[in-house]
């Protein structure tokens, strides 16, 4: 099974965004030579003294740079506050830094009011559905210079490297993201970590919706993605420590406090004691917002939980603070899945 990373580009405690993004180049050049298949990064406003991953087409013209044969993509680029043209210029452009190789992962995702209103986002879409396909459809269809002659936009065209163009994605959490990649033939990649509830029901309205399609070079069957909160250490107890400032961080996004990852000591302290080591069997009816283990565990929870949607790719999302502890995370988890001998 393949295995990917979307990195959020944290800002490490006392750091800066400078800190923040030569951290991420490092974590792209771990995970190629470690053999994983993509490395995305994210799309998040209006955290930036958190979470520095503001501007995914910009800090992947580094990584194309800095990486020779990983792809590398956006998780996700969020068309509803951007212009589909523009946005399939940046990742023609990326083409044609790192000829490919690009993923454009598109989605979709309202941040704070504040921050709408200075992307000069609507957030009173009447149909916010049928808005994001036409939107999918755009950026698709520029890169792929699928427009029909007779429309408007067939003249215009967007830089490539003439080889492979980006390969479109369509993120999201819900089964609305899911039929609309169905409809329109795409890949699928759904965050797990947001909404794991509605994982099994996304990926079988995918399935079900899903339609072959010429439009971007889709695939001819379903193809999806399950994007996980995982972290893994030498032991289940080690690991589940590792995990503590996931599960504080989500408890303060339930207290309505967005974009701070606190510590290990710290997470610890708010969760009153280390989590639980994630048992190495869940339940049929058990998907933890999060998951942790040694090698041997972790290996097994990514087949369970992959296995009961059909993903036939993993990629890892997780909040580990100390950029040390998420490098090794990562390589456990490279010899958890075996990707060496796939390098």
């Amino acid at each position: 099974m393949d295995l990917s990373i979307v990195d959020l580009s944290p800002v490490p405690a006392g750091g800066t965004a400078a800190d923040a993004y030569a951290n991420t180049v490092a974590a792209a050049e771990q995970a190629e030579r470690l053999g994983y298949s993509r490395f995305w990064v994210a799309e998040h406003h209006g955290m930036g003294d958190h979470l520095a991953g503001t501007t995914p087409e910009v800090l992947l013209g580094r990584l194309a740079g800095a990486t020779e044969e990983i792809r590398i993509g956006s998780g996700a680029v969020l068309l509803n506050h951007y212009s589909p043209y523009k946005v399939a210029e940046a990742f023609g452009t990326l083409d044609g830094l790192a000829p490919g190789r690009i993923d454009a992962g598109l989605g979709r995702a309202n941040g704070s009011p504040a921050s709408d209103r200075a992307l000069g986002t609507d957030r009173r879409v009447e149909n916010p559905d049928e808005d994001h396909e036409e939107r999918i459809r755009a950026v698709v269809s520029h890169l792929s210079d699928a427009f029909p002659e007779d429309h408007p936009y067939a003249d215009l065209t967007v830089p490539s490297s003439g080889s492979e163009p980006p390969v479109p994605w369509v993120l999201g959490s819900s089964p609305s993201s899911a039929a609309i990649a169905g409809e329109l033939g795409a890949r699928f990649c759904f965050a797990a970590f947001i909404r794991p509830g509605l994982a099994e029901r996304a990926f079988e309205t995918y399935r079900d919706r899903f339609e072959p399609t010429a439009l971007g070079d889709g695939p001819e069957e379903p193809y999806g993605m399950v994007a996980l909160n995982a972290v893994a250490a030498e032991t289940d107890a080690a690991a589940a420590r590792r995990r503590a400032p996931a599960e504080a961080t989500f408890k303060r996004m339930q207290r309505g406090v967005v974009g701070s990852i606190p510590s290990v000591e710290e997470s610890i302290a708010e969760l009153g004691g280390a989590p639980e080591p994630t048992p190495a069997t869940l339940g049929d009816d058990e998907w933890p917002r999060a998951i942790s283990g040694s090698p041997e565990t972790i290996e097994g929870l990514l087949e369970q939980l992959a296995d009961r949607v059909g993903a036939d790719e993993v990629m890892i999302q997780h909040a580990v603070p100390d950029h040390d502890d998420a490098l090794e995370s990562h390589a456990l988890l490279a010899e958890a899945m075996d990707l060496d001998s796939r390098a």
